[in-house]
């Protein structure tokens, strides 16, 4: 036990460049506090002492605003930065040395018995308010975008993004070039853009239109007078 705090302790200071040192992690970090507070609990709900380790985890969720199922298998090394917000389901797993920032969720998508959370392999970092919803495998070392919802799949060495995700780079190298979060066009202004060549167009066909116009109208004129 001693040993995996002391994991879980060099795993924030070496994540969060906001760690001064050991001492500030133990006593003011959350999410270290909800894995300190899991661990216990997923020992009660081994040996079947349901109730007391639901009653831990809740415990847990109140004073840290994380909240884990007694029987999730969380690694070692895991660094959940500010915690708010996190919810982990009954049979989720997370990998030794996975970072999970706030407002994320391994959740699953119905009522289905037995394995119906995600397994989180070594080394994935999950962004901000993403949703990883199934019973299906990150790859280890991959990463899921801010606000991206997983629900198939990731293989190894990867970056998801996009609601639902989809893998844009696979070992460092894009695999899709029409997918961008930061740099995302704006509809708005795609539109407007695309009225303005319109109204373009229109204003350059009434200025021949009016054009021609004067010109018949000169030649009848002419005709007119002769």
């Amino acid at each position: 036990m001693l040993d995996r705090i002391r994991a879980d302790i060099r795993a924030v200071r070496d994540r969060d460049p906001a760690a001064r040192n050991s001492a500030e992690v133990l006593f003011l970090y959350s999410g270290l506090h909800a894995i300190m507070l899991h661990r216990p609990a997923y020992f009660l709900y081994r040996h079947k002492w349901f109730f007391l380790a639901r009653l831990l985890s809740q415990l847990g969720r109140f004073l840290t605003g994380v909240e884990i199922h007694p029987g999730a298998k969380i690694g070692t090394g895991v660094f959940i930065d500010h915690g708010s917000g996190i919810v982990i389901g009954e049979t989720a797993e997370v990998g030794d040395g996975c970072t999970l920032y706030q407002g994320v969720t391994l959740g699953g998508t119905g009522k289905d018995k037995g394995k119906r959370h995600p397994t989180l392999e070594r080394n994935v970092t999950v962004g901000s308010g993403a949703k990883i919803l199934g019973p299906f495998t990150v790859g280890e070392n991959s990463k899921i975008a801010a606000g991206a919802v997983v629900l198939t799949e990731i293989p190894p060495d990867c970056t998801a993004v996009g609601v639902p995700a989809r893998v844009v780079k696979r070992n460092g190298v894009r695999v899709c070039q029409d997918l961008d979060q930061v740099h995302i066009p704006d509809p708005v202004a795609q539109e407007l853009c695309v009225m303005r060549m319109h109204m373009d167009r229109l204003e350059k066909r009434l200025e021949e239109l009016e054009k021609e116009n004067a010109e018949l109208k000169s030649e009848r004129e002419k005709a007119a007078r002769e």
